[in-house]
This record gives C-alpha cells, structure tokens and sequence, in this order.
C-alpha cells in the first residue's frame, strides 16, 4: 500500500510540474515578498534552523526568510507532494540529499544551475566531492549540500561497568573490536522482568529509531549497494546478504517478538529526544550519529558515555562508517527562484554551516570549515573517521531503494523472511523501477 500511494503521490507531482511550467529563475522577489522555508526537522535541529534564518534574515532584509515545519522524513514527502500539485509549495526545502536525484526525476525540483552561475559560479568547489555529486542528476544541480553525518557506536559507561563489561574493549584507542565482541558484550546487558519481557539490553543492530539501518551495516560488511556503470542495483552484494544475516541471527538469538515488543515500547516513531532510551537507561549501546553530542549537551549533561568505532566482521579488518546528510532546494514551480537560490548560497555556506555545525555538532559540507576551531572533544572523533565514511550510490531511486531495503530488514528482522529470498525481492522490484532511468551514465 505504501509503495502504490508512492507511485500515485509522484504521477500527481508530475502532473502539475507539466501544467505549471519551469519556474522564473530570473525573479529575485520584490518589496514585501519573503522566501518560505520548510523542514521536517523539529526539536533542537529545527531551533538551531531558526538561527541561520534569522541570522540571513539580519543582513538580508530585502526579502526576508520564514521557516516553517511540516511533517516527514528521509524519504516520506507527502506534505511536499501535496503542495507542489496545489500549487502552494514552499521555495525551499529541507530535503535528505541522497533522494535529489529522485526527486529531480520525477520532476518535483527546480534545476538550479541557471541561478547558481548568476549568484554563485563556483559554490562547487567549496563542498566535500560526495556531498555535490548527491545534489546532481543528469549533468544539473538540483540542491546545495548543508551537512554531513557520521555514525559510530554510542555506549554507556555506567551500565557496562555493572554488568562486568570490559571497558578497554570500547576504548577507541584500541581501535575497532569485532562484531562478535560488540554481541558477547551486548548480551550481558540483557534484563527481562518478571513476565519475560526484555527491560534493558545493549545494542539492538537494526533498530532503526538508532540508526541501525542496512546502510550502515552493510557498509561494516563491505556491501555494495548498487553498480552505476552497468545501471544495476545489487542488494544480493555478497556484503549486503551478510548484513542481512547478521540481522536476522541477532533477532533468532534475542526472540524477535521480544525484540520487537522492546522496541515498540522504547523506541516509538518521533520518540522525544529527552526519552532516548539511551539516555533513560534501556540501552546501553547504540549506532547513532555526531548529532547526538549536542542532544546529550541539552537533554543529559552529565551522561557518563564514550564514543568508538562501528565493529569489525574480523579481527584486523579496517573499520568504516556511513556519511549522509541533508540539501536545500527549491520545489517545482517557485517563483522566486533566484532570491531562494540566494538564501541557500548563504544557509549553505560558510555562514549557515557555521551555525549548524556549533548548534547541532553535524559536520560541515562547506571543505574551509574542517580546518575552523568549531569542534567539540567528541565531535572531534567524528571529523577524524569522515574520510573511511561511504555514502549512498546517487540513484534516481533512491529514495524507493530505501524504502524496500527496509522493508526487507523488517522481514528479516521479524525472522518471515530469509536473507535470500527478501533481498531477491527488493532486487527485482527495484530493478524495474530503474529501468526507467537507464542508462545512468
């Protein structure tokens, strides 16, 4: 049902990018109009948000910026879809950058080049490379990069200090432990109450409220996702099948309903930053991203935690990461295109990044600001493992690529569905919807 009302939602966003036309790149606004901004960020990232705005806003009061909230996720943009085909669509948005592509083909998003060349020239050079291939589809830019993130493992001192864990094996100093270290810890950590249910445990893999996603592991296990010289997507990678039994033994091992139970209870969707079961105590060991140092600063000062690396398959294998992050652009249709080009320059740049970078501890785009004094201790950590970090292929689905490689950990994860036959699953409908697009170079 998702998937079909994904297909419907893009054919009505096609449909009124045809009726509405390309937008006026040439308009800059004028005396009384204003740029509308919109995120689905909420909490402190959309605070700090409210800070590069106002701070344009400062010393750009010709056409002032207006945030605004909405629902939505990394791939689920129905309020944009919505606007875009009524006509009522912001002028910018906060968009995951990896859907870009995406979402330029099925013809939600302004092609910004003409603009860049007018207000910004050379604005590429500035940015980490992976960051500006996201914003691109077929030669044009469609977004400019804010951030990047970096995930890690998160663990609890205090809790793994009580169950007798050692410590040395966490020491980021000592360099990445193996996957089968990180279990046998983790495990120690398990409480159930009176009736059996699962009340703490250590690291919950796939739990994607933590940040346990395919990606992530996949890339522990050397996945690779996708081969864009022969325009294929490969989720039966040899490391991406591995990934996917990593979680579907984990779950055997744990009980998938108790598993499952646990996670319902303490990592509900849109689950308030301050009830983190980390910080709660029902998780002691999380995959999370830097963000979470300036969630820990707000919400829980005096947390006794380390950071280290995501483990390893083997002993002596090199440790990796997943770097993401999230774009500005500008929905089909706008007619103020140059005056939201010329916010995103600026929220995107030197100035913006700043900001965000201090406010939310997610790593600039913006290559000058990694050599700035604006990282904390821990953020630090985070700086240093960007560059063993990948990144999602550029795919024009990507976003509908996510969608069924969770679908298939869910499967997995819930032990329906072996490796094998979900993974098959998502290559042969992925692989369709690909085929539109072909070739890819």
């Amino acid at each position: 049902m998702k998937r079909i009302a994904a297909v419907v939602c893009v054919l009505f966003v096609l449909a009124a990018a045809v009726f509405a036309g390309p937008g006026q790149q040439g308009s800059s606004g004028g005396a009384g109009e204003k740029v509308v901004f919109w995120t689905s960020h909420t909490a402190h990232d959309l605070d700090v948000l409210r800070e590069i705005v106002a701070a344009y806003n400062a010393t750009n009061p010709a056409v002032p910026v207006e945030i605004v909230s909405v629902p939505g996720s990394e791939t689920e943009i129905t309020k944009l879809a919505t606007s875009i085909r009524g006509g009522t669509a912001p002028d910018v948005y906060f968009l995951d950058r990896f859907t870009i592509a995406e979402r330029a083909a099925a013809g939600m998003l302004e092609d910004i080049t003409p603009a860049l060349a007018r207000i910004a020239p050379n604005v590429k050079n500035n940015y980490l490379d992976f960051a500006w291939q996201e914003t691109q589809f077929k030669g044009k830019t469609y977004g400019l990069p804010l951030d990047t993130d970096v995930r890690a493992i998160f663990y609890r001192k205090d809790l793994l200090r009580a169950a007798g864990v050692d410590l040395n094996l966490f020491d980021a100093a000592n360099g990445p432990m193996t996957i089968a270290q990180m279990r046998d810890a983790s495990f120690k950590l398990n409480k159930t109450d009176a009736q059996g249910n699962l009340i703490q445990t250590g690291l919950i893999p796939f739990n994607t409220e933590l940040q346990g996603w395919h990606y992530v592991w996949g890339f522990v296990y050397g996945g690779q996702f996708a081969n864009i010289p022969q325009g294929k997507v490969t989720p039966l990678d040899p490391g991406v099948v591995s990934t996917y039994q990593f979680f579907y033994d984990w779950s055997r091992d744990m009980g998938p309903q108790k598993i499952r139970t646990f996670m319902s209870t303490y990592t509900p969707p849109n689950n308030p930053p301050q009830n983190n079961p980390f910080i709660t105590g029902q998780v002691a060991i999380m995959v999370n991203g830097d963000w979470m140092i300036s969630q820990f600063r707000e919400y829980a000062p005096n947390l006794e935690y380390g950071i280290t690396y995501l483990p390893v398959p083997k002993a002596g294998d090199k440790p990796s990461s997943f770097a993401g992050g999230w774009s500005l652009v500008v929905p089909v249709g706008c007619k103020k295109v140059e005056a939201a080009v010329r916010f995103m320059v600026w929220a995107c740049g030197a100035d913006g990044q700043r900001i965000y970078t201090k406010g939310t501890t997610h790593l600039p785009t913006w290559t000058a600001l990694m050599n700035e004094d604006i990282f904390t201790t821990e953020h630090q950590f985070f700086k240093n493992i960007l560059p063993i970090a990948r990144s999602r292929p550029v795919l024009p689905v990507g976003a509908y690529y996510w969608d069924q490689l969770t679908a298939a950990q869910d499967a997995v994860v819930d032990n329906i569905k072996t490796p094998q036959q979900a993974l098959a699953e998502v290559e042969t409908q992925t692989q369709a919807q690909l085929a539109k697009f072909l070739p890819l170079q």
